[in-house]
């Protein structure tokens, strides 16, 4: 809650107005096997700033995230079992209007969401929109799902190169890529500069009021 001023039957005063009526909501887009640090990190930057942040899953449930990392001698990353959190709505639930913007993390989910039919009608319509997309290490399946990189510059986990390209898109290894309202990431070592890029584009399109 918050005090806004007012002019009443009584005169010029204050009233209480939920602050969650005035302020912008962001979407995330996950389920079971996404990496933790790319679902939490954005999670609570992003309401750090001041924006309504809702995860959606194919199902409400209790999601369980992993923990990517590398071990000497092993050629490809490992994976361990990661934080638990629940999902705010199922994807048949999200009315994507209602939303100023999407975060995709990476994590082994996005190699079966990309299935969902739900999801991809969510995701076309960020795009078909102009809507600010937010996307990190193996989230750009998703995107190129819906024929969404197309002719755009892009970053994600490296291994996905050719995907990117499959996806008619333009690969650069960079901490962060962006391209006008899409913004991609390596991976979480990049967090910061992802969600500095990021909360630019939000700042300028749609600002915490």
């Amino acid at each position: 809650m918050r005090w806004v001023s007012s002019t009443g039957p009584l005169g010029k005063g204050l009233v209480r107005m939920h602050i969650a009526d005035m302020t912008a909501k962001i979407l995330i887009v996950t389920g079971d096997a996404a990496e933790s640090l790319e679902v939490l990190y954005p999670y609570q930057r992003l309401r750090e700033e001041g924006y309504d942040v809702h995860i959606a899953a194919p199902t409400r449930k209790k999601l369980r995230f992993v923990v990517h990392d590398f071990e000497p001698g092993f050629d490809t990353y490992t994976e361990k079992p990661g934080y638990t959190w629940p999902a705010d709505l199922a994807f048949a639930e999200v009315d994507p209007g209602q939303y100023a913007a999407i975060v995709i993390p990476g994590g082994r989910a996005p190699e079966y969401l990309r299935n969902d039919p739900e999801l991809r009608k969510i995701l076309k319509s960020f795009f078909d929109a102009d809507k600010p997309v937010a996307q990190i290490c193996h989230g750009p399946l998703l995107t190129a799902a819906v024929d969404g990189l197309r002719g755009r510059r892009v970053t994600a986990y490296p291994a996905l190169e050719l995907d990117m390209q499959a996806a008619g898109a333009t690969f650069q290894d960079a901490e962060a890529v962006v391209d006008g309202t899409l913004v991609s990431a390596r991976a979480w070592p990049d967090h910061s500069r992802w969600m500095r890029e990021f909360l630019t584009i939000l700042r300028a399109k749609a600002p915490v009021t």
